[in-house]
């Protein structure tokens, strides 16, 4: 993105250790891709923005892991007070794989449960990652033997860059060329959309005034979701009818550039940080 390159670099070293301590509010956001240099211009220009190695955005990709009859998907549209969120998430650039179990206990507890993962085996699950999520599940409720019906889903992938805000008052990462494949093949990419996501603490970010100010309020939005929901519209819809009218709507996709099966990276795996910063989560 052209726009980032009026701010200062910061190191991943510098993001973590003076974005860490904030009790964290997230917000989304839905930004057409013509509106989001606009709001990159109204930021103070000390805001800085995640550099490695010369670069300033990255490649993601995630797979989405569910049981057959979508408990996952689900349990967010409800939403119930029980769920859970299964991905690998990859990072191309380094090679380097997680896996990711967010589960959400009936008192309303988030856990987060990250660990390296061979980036070769991403769109699949190893005995021992079932294990982890059976026993994941049983601390929400879910029978433990429902893991054994996990499997690939969707697969999302997008170009992510990070921005610490000026003032210190949060991050915030953009996420462009998104686009979103199911194991068939079959999938969309929404070149004209941006997601941005704001980490602040009790008050708004500078991030999050310069949207306000542009006219973009915060949305219901989860990229596995909201992605299976536009590809299939007998599922459950209500919870993000307005992005599925709008941005997420037919007449605003385009074919994906990735397609099953997925490719494996050329480089070996080696352990780097995310480059959202792990705080993220």
């Amino acid at each position: 993105m052209k726009s980032l390159d009026r701010f200062d670099p910061v190191s991943l070293e510098t993001l973590v250790a003076e974005a860490s301590l904030l009790t964290r509010v997230d917000r989304k956001y839905v930004v057409p891709r013509a509106g989001v240099d606009a709001v990159m211009a109204a930021l103070d220009p000390r805001t800085r923005v995640l550099e490695i190695a010369g670069a300033r955005d990255f490649a993601y990709e995630s797979v989405y892991f569910d049981t057959p009859d979508l408990l996952s998907f689900r349990m967010a549209a409800q939403p119930r007070r029980r769920r859970f969120k299964l991905r690998t998430r990859s990072y191309l650039d380094t090679g380097t794989s997680y896996l990711e179990i967010k589960t959400r206990g009936a008192r309303g507890t988030t856990v987060k449960d990250r660990d390296e993962y061979d980036a070769r085996l991403r769109d699949r699950l190893t005995d021992d990652a079932r294990d982890d999520v059976a026993d994941a599940f049983a601390a929400i409720g879910v029978a433990a033997e429902r893991a054994d019906e996990l499997d690939a889903t969707l697969l999302t992938r997008y170009r992510r860059a990070t921005l610490l805000a000026a003032d210190g008052t949060g991050r915030a990462t953009v996420d462009t060329a998104l686009e979103w494949v199911q194991p068939d093949g079959r999938g969309f990419a929404l070149p004209g959309t941006v997601i941005v996501e704001t980490k602040s603490g009790a008050s708004p970010s500078d991030v999050d005034r310069a949207l306000w100010r542009a006219g973009h309020r915060p949305a219901t939005v989860s990229k596995y979701a909201t992605g299976l929901a536009a590809l299939h519209p007998d599922l459950p819809r209500n919870r993000w009818a307005r992005l599925l009218r709008g941005p997420f709507d037919p007449a605003h996709r385009a074919a994906p550039a990735t397609r099953p099966p997925i490719p494996r990276p050329a480089a070996t795996p080696i352990s780097e940080e995310d480059p959202s910063c792990s705080v993220a989560a």
